[in-house]
């Protein structure tokens, strides 16, 4: 099932002060009360803290990073621009002859693309035992508008020196910058399009009441688990 195609797109992709209540946001919001929503910055822990809570609380769990793959084919360039203007650049392209204002601007998953096929997925899972969803691609205004309650949802927000430190515990600090012809560079430009992505987080999530945590080195997998849960009230 398609949601309403066009309409779908221009509802959820416009900016956080524009979005108008409609019964068709109210029955998706009634259908989603099963679910629960972690975003926040790249680096945060994400992946872990859903798979600790689903666990724990026998969830089912979907992570938005493992369907990028099948949403880019299931995208035209009509309804996903920037996600195919990206997808024609080299590796130099993306990620070294770009400030990281522009990386961030232009994006794809950050401009909120692709966000209607989450949505679409979530819908054809059983509503028990109840589903956490993962992922940066969850902006908080598109978010917003599905949650029965505000407590359906969390914003996990890392310091720079938890980011970097995140992902050099998993090997992948390097990961993409070494397919460039300028690795250092666009390490630097990576890592600061990231702080500015946790930044605009932050902000958008403060300023529509929804909940987020600040991520540092000195909290435990199991501290924050417990504070996600909490906020979710499992």
């Amino acid at each position: 099932m398609r949601l309403k195609g066009a309409t779908w797109q221009w509802t959820w992709t416009m900016r956080p002060d524009q979005h108008e209540e409609t019964a068709d946001t109210a029955a998706l919001r009634n259908r989603l009360r099963h679910v629960y929503w972690i975003g926040g910055g790249t680096g945060a822990g994400k992946s872990t803290i859903a798979r600790h809570i689903a666990e724990r609380h026998g969830l089912r769990l979907y992570a938005t990073d493992d369907v990028m793959s099948d949403h880019a084919g299931r995208s035209s360039p009509e309804d996903s621009p920037f996600l195919h203007e990206f997808a024609a650049m080299d590796m130099d392209e993306r990620w070294v002859n770009r400030s990281p204002e522009i990386m961030l601007e232009t994006f794809h998953w950050y401009r909120g693309e692709g966000f209607g096929l989450i949505v679409e997925d979530l819908l054809r899972l059983p509503r028990e035992p109840g589903v956490i969803v993962e992922g940066f691609r969850l902006l908080p205004h598109l978010v917003k508008p599905l949650l029965a309650t505000p407590g359906q949802a969390v914003w996990l927000l890392p310091t720079p020196g938890f980011r970097r430190a995140a992902f050099g515990s998993r090997g992948s600090l390097w990961e993409i910058a070494r397919k460039t012809s300028d690795p250092e560079r666009a390490l630097r430009n990576l890592l600061a399009r990231d702080g500015f992505f946790t930044e605009r987080l932050r902000t958008e999530a403060r300023r529509l009441q929804l909940s987020a945590i600040e991520i540092d080195t000195t909290m435990t997998e199991d501290d924050l688990a417990g504070r996600v849960a909490q906020t979710f009230r499992l």
